[in-house]
């Protein structure tokens, strides 16, 4: 009767009685040689990741969390990001004690969502992790504006000078993101924190566009 009145409908593919199918699921597993190093538009100077491609289901679950507040999602996008992140720290691409550091989302857009899903999701990755803690070191200023269907240049002006750090970390980092576009983000973050003094080893997405 409940999925009369609220029907289920899978993020990934909206087939009907299930949040998340099995089909979809099977498009977030990570390999065993992912996460894979991409070039991004904008050079941050660190190691950029990738779990994959912003495109099909892990599109559709991305937007869904964000646009359309299915906080059910979180958990399988967070559990591909904590395999990746596994990876990384096997490969010994970072290293502990780590401190991952969410992609700053807008105030207003985090309150309209419920939260930071980028937060959620390295919260829910990272727990349990010997050695890895989860700081919102960051957050961008007034007047940024939402980067869809702005240039690469455009990108690099909303977000230019407009992160700021709002906790101090120490250590290395480890910046995370849903999203790399153009890289415009991961440039202003990793200047940021690099100015506090901070090393970030790399940044890591859930995926790529």
């Amino acid at each position: 009767m409940l999925d009369l009145v609220l029907p289920l409908q899978c993020g990934g593919c909206g087939a009907p009685s299930s949040r998340w199918c099995d089909a979809c699921a099977s498009t977030l597993q990570v390999r065993l040689d992912q996460p894979h190093l991409i070039t991004a538009r904008l050079d941050p100077g660190v190691p950029v990741f990738s779990l994959g491609r912003y495109a099909g289901a892990r599109r559709e679950a991305i937007v869904a969390v964000k646009e359309r507040g299915r906080a059910d999602l979180i958990p399988p996008l967070a559990a591909a990001l904590r395999t990746g992140l596994v990876h990384l720290l096997t490969w010994g691409v970072v290293d502990t004690p780590l401190t991952v550091v969410p992609a700053p989302t807008r105030r207003w857009a985090a309150r309209r969502r419920g939260g930071d899903p980028v937060t959620r999701m390295a919260r829910t990755a990272s727990a349990g992790l010997p050695g890895v803690t989860v700081a919102q070191a960051l957050r961008t200023r007034a007047l940024v504006v939402d980067s869809v269907g702005l240039s690469t240049a455009d990108r690099e002006r909303n977000i230019a000078g407009r992160v700021k750090p709002v906790r101090a970390v120490a250590g290395e980092v480890l910046l995370v993101d849903d999203i790399v576009t153009t890289g415009a983000t991961a440039c202003e973050s990793v200047r940021v924190l690099h100015a506090g003094g901070v090393r970030v080893a790399a940044v890591l997405a859930v995926a790529n566009a």
